[in-house]
This record gives structure tokens, sequence and C-alpha cells, in this order.
């Protein structure tokens, strides 16, 4: 077997617990059967071969395991209610996920079916209550029924609204009722239905607010302030009648107080403009008594709603003072001036 050139080789390599044959093909020499042995095995084998023959030991390495396996790919989420829908919107209460058939619209975002039921069975149902709540506006029915009365006595005795109304050279003679009483006194049906479904509507709005005492001072001075001018620019032989002063007084009076409370005015402000327009353009309109009304309605509820809360009643129980003393002021000086 000296010389000869073809042997054939059987070599068996223990890997991963597994036999496996190689055949080699080559010359006798150890170089020859070497070169052999490694061309004969698979790459991988080869490689690692090559890479361990050069160290003292055993040729042969296991492979490690990896002990970090891939990680499974996610699934889709699904309608808690039909699992083969694919959905990813979730409902805002409890999280779920939702497909187009099990989610209803809510004031934020979609809520599943379940949670709309849910919230419809805890809803308390408040007992049926009127549109306005709070105390009795007592005083501006009232106001109402005095103005709606002496209407009615105007129609039996057609001469009482001459001896109601506020004529500025009787006034100064002694009769300072008519700065009052002309309050109470309405040419026609128009001019006492316009006031008093204005007074119908602000009033008691304006009085639950404001209370009732506080109510009636701003009433009460709103028709003085707009007599008061009245008396001051007015013709002295022209009778004024009507509750427009005080009116235009709650005017002014509901739109501080709007202010005050953050409220949307704006239907309000084109309210006013249209009257102011109105007083300007018709022929017998006091306008003295309706700027009078809506300047003394605006200032005094200033100080109603913006008074410091820790002074709080000093500031309205002085601005209603100061008021009423600016127009007795007022007053006497139109009386010695007219008088003297």
């Amino acid at each position: 077997m000296g010389h000869s050139k073809l042997l054939y080789l059987q070599f068996k390599v223990n890997y991963r617990n597994r036999s496996t044959t190689f055949v080699a093909e080559g010359d006798r020499s150890d170089d020859g059967i070497r070169s052999a042995l490694v061309e004969a095995r698979p790459a991988a084998i080869r490689a690692r071969l090559e890479v361990w023959e050069k160290r003292p030991g055993s040729i042969v390495v296991p492979e490690m395991s990896n002990p970090y396996p891939p990680p499974m790919p996610q699934r889709a989420p699904s309608c808690y209610r039909h699992p083969d829908r694919v959905t990813f919107v979730s409902c805002n209460r409890c999280g779920r996920p939702v497909c187009p058939e099990c989610m209803v619209s809510a004031s934020v975002g979609q809520q599943c079916v379940d949670c709309v039921h849910q919230a419809a069975q805890t809803v308390i149902t408040p007992a049926r209550t009127s549109r306005r709540s709070g105390p009795v506006p007592v005083l501006s029915y009232t106001l109402i029924a005095i103005n709606v009365a002496v209407f009615l006595l105007q129609a039996v005795n057609p001469i009482l609204k001459f001896q109601l109304a506020l004529v500025p050279v009787l006034v100064a003679d002694g009769e300072y009722y008519r700065l009052i009483t002309s309050a109470f006194v309405h040419y026609g049906l128009a001019h006492i239905l316009f006031n008093m479904y204005a007074l119908y509507v602000l009033g008691p709005e304006l009085e639950r607010h404001l209370g009732r005492w506080r109510f009636a001072a701003l009433y009460g001075l709103s028709l003085l302030g707009g007599s008061v001018l009245v008396y001051l620019l007015s013709e002295v032989n022209a009778p004024t009648a009507g509750a427009s002063g005080a009116i235009f007084g709650l005017f002014a009076a509901t739109f501080v107080a709007s202010k005050r409370l953050n409220l949307d005015v704006r239907w309000l402000v084109g309210l006013i403009a249209i009257n102011l327009v109105i007083t300007f353009m018709f022929p017998g309109v006091s306008w003295q008594g309706h700027i009078g009304g809506l300047i003394t309605g605006g200032v005094l509820t200033a100080a109603y709603v913006y008074a410091p809360q820790d002074r709080r009643s000093m500031v309205q129980a002085g601005a209603t003072i100061g008021l009423l003393v600016l127009f007795l002021v007022l007053i006497a000086w139109r009386t010695t001036t007219l008088v003297g």
C-alpha cells in the first residue's frame, strides 16, 4: 500500500450529537489526508475547524443556542364584541377597542355601547322645576300691577294722567310728587305694553341677582334719574310721563351685570341701540328721561356688582345714598332757577 495513488478514508466527526461521515480522496501523505478531510466537510464546519485547529484540544465546538427567542408578532387589536374585526379606535371611558358598529359618538371622543348604556342608567332625572329658579320676584310683579292699575284708572278718569304727569313748572311750584308719579302714567296702550313687557323680561332676573332691596333702589333711582334730567333740560310747560326712564335703567343694569358674569351681551347692545334710535328719531319721545335712566342704572349697578368683597355693603350703600343726594341737590338747584 506504500505507493497507491487513491485512497479512501472514512472519517467521523461528532457534531451536535450527530455522526457525520466524510469520504476523502487524495494522497496518503498527512497533508493530503488533512486537505481531503477539510474539503469534505460542510462550509460551516470547515470554518470552525480552521479556527480551532490552531489551538490545542478538541476541534469540535458545540454551537450555543439563542437564549432570547425571536419576539412573536403582535396581534392587531380587534373589537371586544366582534373579535374578527380589526380596529384601532378605543372607548374613551373603558379603553376597550371598538369597531364602527359598536362605537357611539359622545361629547368628547367615542364610547362603546356598554358604557353609554351604563351611563344612561346612572343619570338621575332632575325634578321638574320652573324655568327660573330662586325666590319669586314679588317686587317686579308688583310694579307691573301698579302700572296696569294706574292705566286702567286713566281709562276711567282721563284727567288723571295730567294730574300725575311731570310738568317742570308745576314741580317748581311745589308738586314734587310728579317726579315719581309720572313714571306710572302712560300715553296709550302701545306705550304701556312695551314698558311692561320689558319690565317683565328684565325685572325678575335682576331682582333675583341683586336682591329685592337693591332692585328696588335700582328701579327707584333710575326712575328718579330720568325725571331729574327731564326737569333740568325739557321745556317747562311740556308734560312727560311713562316708565321708560326706569326701563332704560334696567337695560343698563342688565348690561353691566351680564358683563360682570362674562355673558353674551350682543343682543342687549342691539336692543339698546334700537331704542336709542327710536328715542332720537321720533318726535314726542323724551330723550332726557331715557338717557337719565340709562346712566343712572348703569352707574348704580356697577357699584353693586363690582364692589370689593371686604367693603361691599359700604360701597353699595354709599353709591345709593350718593346718587339720591345728587338728585336732590339738582332738583333744588333747578327749582331755584325756575322760581327765582
